[in-house]
């Protein structure tokens, strides 16, 4: 008989499961699979939409299609019954995922967020690879502390993208190459070249919904 599955690896699956349909809408390919995958238990599907964050409104926020009500409900939910920590650097994820709530007509309260990471304390290495935690927050419309240290400090952004690169270090790569595209689109220019950067990375991805979905918002930051 099969061991149960361990509720880090549930939730995690189910982030991945959530992930990979914000990436089919995003993309355009929903029912796509035959057959659709199946969907997660009710409280890990929960708990998966709540890790993605802002980012399940990422295919609002850059192709204009209306996020589903079910799905801001649904966000909602997941809000509520995961409270944030609050000491941690992602009550930053949490602070935009409150903001996308609210304006979807689903208020909901975050705690105040701690100090933004400092690059000029933690030093370009650890600060980009903080930055990628955070990288939810490259989406358009969004602003804040965290945005405006990303526009003061693309070098940093960059050296800690190509480094990610040369350690392949996917996940971390594709998630600074997401800002780096953010700042493109919001007028700072990149101090690498993204097209064959882009490519690179969805040649030798992690084979992950949440790093190909990092890489699809990049993508259309950087066409836009």
């Amino acid at each position: 008989m099969p061991f149960a599955e361990s509720p880090q690896r549930e939730f995690a699956a189910a982030t991945e499961w959530a992930a990979g349909r914000t990436l089919d809408a995003l993309t355009g390919a929903e029912g796509a699979a035959l057959p659709a995958p199946a969907a997660p238990e009710p409280q890990a599907l929960l708990a998966g939409v709540r890790v993605l964050g802002p980012d399940v409104f990422a295919p609002t926020l850059l192709t204009g299609v209306p996020t589903p009500p079910e799905t801001a409900e649904l966000a909602a939910q997941a809000f509520r019954l995961f409270p944030s920590d609050e000491s941690g650097i992602h009550v930053w994820r949490d602070r935009a995922t409150a903001e996308l709530l609210s304006l979807a007509g689903y208020p909901v309260l975050a705690p105040p967020p701690p100090p933004p990471p400092d690059p000029g304390e933690d030093g370009w290495q650890h600060w980009s690879v903080r930055m990628a935690q955070l990288s939810c927050l490259a989406l358009p419309t969004l602003d804040g502390p965290v945005h405006r240290l990303a526009h003061e400090h693309p070098l940093a952004l960059a050296r800690g993208a190509a480094r990610a690169v040369l350690r392949r270090d996917h996940r971390t790569a594709a998630r600074l190459v997401r800002w780096l595209a953010w700042l493109q689109h919001t007028g700072t220019p990149s101090a690498l070249e993204l097209p064959p950067l882009l490519r690179q990375l969805a040649l030798t991805g992690d084979g992950t919904a949440r790093s190909a979905l990092d890489l699809a918002v990049a993508q259309h930051l950087a066409a836009a």
